[in-house]
């Protein structure tokens, strides 16, 4: 049988391979969903969409249907509630949605799970876990940043700003911009001393025992999010090196979706987040549904930034041929390279601009090795 050569697999295609045996081993079935879904389900939940620039058409039937931006909302939409039962599935799919800056269009490989149902703790545990266990696939030089809204909520209530300034504040969190949202406290005339949380929420960062002790004194309503915050990483811990996690509070969504805890994953060479994810129960509720879900996301096609040493070369080797050349002997040649796993390019002169290692020639003594690059 034919090795699979993984230089010919692109970063995002040999993670696909990993993750699926990963979710599955963890109870997750695939989900799969047609590149279409009605326009209405999107309309109605745009502010939860990355972008809401959807791509739209009319169908046979007359319906209004869109190249589906997003896949959370199709699974919601399939799945039932069910008392002390969990709908744990995991996807990979192509997703449609413009890109920031310049509005182009862009097909982005996504992969991801969700958890829908009654959530506890081991629930949002193993969607941890699962998220880190992802990263790490990738790469070992991951982190994954956690914040929970519970806390980033009481930061806000106790500054009774007007919706504006609200969604500004939510903003230089997300930031890390503490002039902005000083600014904007001052405008709307919040004295100082309630803005000691905001403050520690902005500038605290990093080490989760470190960042717990300084703002825990500090919360009111946020305790409660600050325990299951504990409960979470020391769980968390025995399974996924500390060194690994941190505590960010600019990790953050729209809250009329997202409840509780929130992450995203980060991994070293590439310049945005490759993983988003968090509870979304408020969603749910928006759609008249009563269970609770948590999920996350994976950027699959971000991962080309990486730097690849498959890359380094086109193909292993480039194999000389001329007309005089025994085509079945040249046949034989160029398939004991395939089937040994590399690539091989046979071609009758040395091609331009193309990287190989091993540069070959076929001739009447057989295969001789004309180049070879370390």
């Amino acid at each position: 049988m034919m090795k699979i050569n993984e230089k010919v697999l692109k970063n995002g295609e040999k993670a696909i391979f990993a993750l699926r045996s990963l979710y599955r081993s963890y109870g997750y079935s695939q989900y799969k969903m047609s590149k279409f879904e009605e326009y209405d389900l999107y309309a109605e939940n745009k502010s939860f969409l990355v972008s809401d620039n959807i791509i739209t058409f009319t169908g046979a039937g007359g319906k209004l249907m869109a190249l589906k931006p997003d896949v959370t909302l199709s699974i919601v939409k399939s799945t039932k509630d069910s008392d002390m039962a969990l709908n744990k599935v995991y996807y990979n799919e192509n997703v449609y949605r413009a890109e920031k800056g310049t509005g182009d269009f862009k097909e982005i490989m996504q992969a991801g799970l969700e958890c829908i149902g009654d959530i506890d703790d081991y629930c949002l545990c193993e969607v941890l876990m699962l998220a880190a266990k992802s990263l790490s696939i990738i790469s070992e030089d991951f982190v994954l940043d956690i914040s929970h809204h519970g806390i980033v909520a009481d930061a806000l209530d106790r500054l009774n700003l007007s919706g504006t300034a609200k969604a500004q504040v939510l903003s230089a969190i997300a930031d890390k911009n503490l002039h902005s949202a000083m600014a904007v406290c001052e405008s709307e005339g919040v004295p100082a001393k309630k803005t000691e949380l905001l403050k520690s929420l902005i500038t605290c960062y990093g080490d989760p025992k470190k960042v717990l002790d300084k703002i825990e004194p500090q919360l009111s309503e946020g305790k409660a999010a600050a325990k299951e915050l504990k409960r979470l990483i020391e769980l968390l811990g025995k399974n996924i090196p500390q060194d690994k996690i941190r505590l960010d509070f600019s990790v953050a969504g729209d809250m009329s979706y997202y409840n509780g805890l929130a992450f995203s994953g980060f991994i070293q060479g590439i310049s945005q987040k490759v993983l988003s994810g968090g509870r979304y129960d408020n969603l749910l509720r928006k759609m008249g549904r009563k269970s609770n879900a948590v999920g996350f996301a994976l950027y699959l096609d971000l991962l080309e930034e990486l730097e690849d040493e498959a890359d380094e070369y086109d193909f292993d080797a480039v194999l000389l041929y001329d007309d005089k050349t025994d085509i079945s002997e040249l046949k034989k040649a160029v398939d004991s390279i395939a089937l040994s796993g590399k690539s091989v390019k046979a071609q009758k002169g040395i091609p331009e601009k193309i990287r190989y290692k091993t540069l070959m020639k076929i001739g009447e003594k057989g295969v001789e090795i004309l180049e070879e690059n370390a």
